[in-house]
This record gives C-alpha cells, structure tokens and sequence, in this order.
C-alpha cells in the first residue's frame, strides 16, 4: 500500500490505480472510493497549482478544452464545465460534487493527489477533502480553481500505523532533498519504494520547510523508525 509522500516512477504511479495510463489531470471516480489528481508546481507546468501557506490547502486549476487541431489553442479558450455532447467534462463532475457536498451535507469527495516533482518523478501527497471551487478571469479567459484540504481520511499505512501528516512537504524542498540524497536511502542506498521523511517529525516539532529536516528513506527504514517515536 502507498503511504504519503511515497515517490513513484510513473508507471507505479499507474500500477497504484489499476490502469494502463494516467494521461488527464482530473480524473473523477477513477476508483469507487475517490477521485485522482495530478498536479505540478513547476515552473513549466500547464496548469497554476500551488499550495497555500497554511501548508495544508491544495489550490488546484481546473483543465482545459481538448485540443482539435494543429493550429487550437486550448490556453486562449474559457475552461468548460460541459463536453459538446452535453455532458459533464471533468470541471463538471468536481463543481457537481462540491454541490451536492454542501446541498445534502454530505461528506465532501475525497480526492487523492499525486505530484510531479521531476519528469518520471512522482509523490503521493495524499487524500484530500474538495471543499470548494471559484471561477475567475487570469487576464485572458475564465478558469476554474478548486480547493482541497488535506483529510483526515488518510488511509492506513503498513502493520497500521497511520504516518503523521500535518504539514505538507513544500516541492521546492522535496526537489533538493531528491537532487542531494541522489534519488537513494540515506541509510541503505536502495532506490526502490522511497519515501521524504522528516528526521525530526513534524509531531515532535520538526519542519517541513527545510530540506535539512528532511531526507530519503526507503519503506523498509522508514517503517523502523516508526516503530521508535514515541
């Protein structure tokens, strides 16, 4: 099972979900339990997603109308709630959810979040409650923005234990621990099933602001050091 801010290869990012390819960016119910997103801070990323200063509240762009043609500019087109057939394109089905949510005080669609940090470089952030979306003008046209905070639902990592998860790690500070643990264990060398650790956890005062408090660990010595906090 993936546990939060696993770093995944693209293809076991896939595997994760049960499916051959993961090429939108929205993907509403993708399983019967919750819906997936993908997003990228980067600075050539298409979309403008970013993470609030309270650290735990996800502003997400909604997606774009299809490219038709060669020569169609997606980026100079309002982003659409509906498909041309009528129905729901995937800013639909997230605005729908977030109103029946607060019509029928339901409890809001859990959304889990996967981020790119490098090209094939992958994170599982974590599940997300969506809470809300606002439609705005960026100078150009009308996009949507949704909101996410980080849930409380988080599933259970291995032997059960949940992982302490109350500050997101920013991606600035995750691509430099990547770059200077060299994609490997600090304590072991393994490459495979690593996970961004705080050495001080964030429970006991750690930051999540610092690459100096944070570092690769591979499942295997990540779970062991579970077991020794207190």
């Amino acid at each position: 099972m993936k546990i939060l801010d696993d770093i995944l290869s693209y293809r076991e990012m896939c595997d994760a979900e049960n499916v051959q390819t993961l090429q939108r960016g929205m993907n509403f119910r993708m399983n019967p339990g919750y819906s997936v997103i993908l997003m990228s801070q980067r600075s050539n990323a298409p979309y403008r997603d970013k993470v609030w200063d309270d650290g735990i509240t996800i502003e997400y762009e909604g997606h774009d109308i299809s490219k038709k043609a060669f020569n169609h500019h997606p980026k100079m087109e309002d982003q659409p709630e509906t498909l041309p057939s009528g129905k729901l394109a995937q800013n639909g089905l997230f605005i729908n959810a977030i109103k029946e949510c607060k019509e029928n005080n339901r409890l809001p669609e859990l959304i889990k979040v996967y981020e790119k940090i490098f090209s094939g470089v992958w994170s599982l952030k974590g599940f997300f409650d969506l809470i809300n979306y606002k439609q705005i003008h960026d100078g150009k046209r009308s996009v949507y923005r949704f909101i996410l905070r980080l849930s409380d639902r988080n599933e259970n990592v291995a032997d059960n234990k949940i992982l302490e998860h109350t500050r997101l790690i920013p991606s600035e500070v995750k691509r430099e621990v990547w770059k200077r643990d060299a994609g490997r264990c600090t304590i072991c060398g393994d490459t495979k099933n690593l996970h961004f650790d705080h050495d001080l956890p964030f429970s006991q005062g750690g930051t999540s602001l610092s690459a100096k408090n944070v570092r690769l660990l591979c499942m295997k010595h990540n779970l062991q050091k579970s077991d020794k906090i207190e």
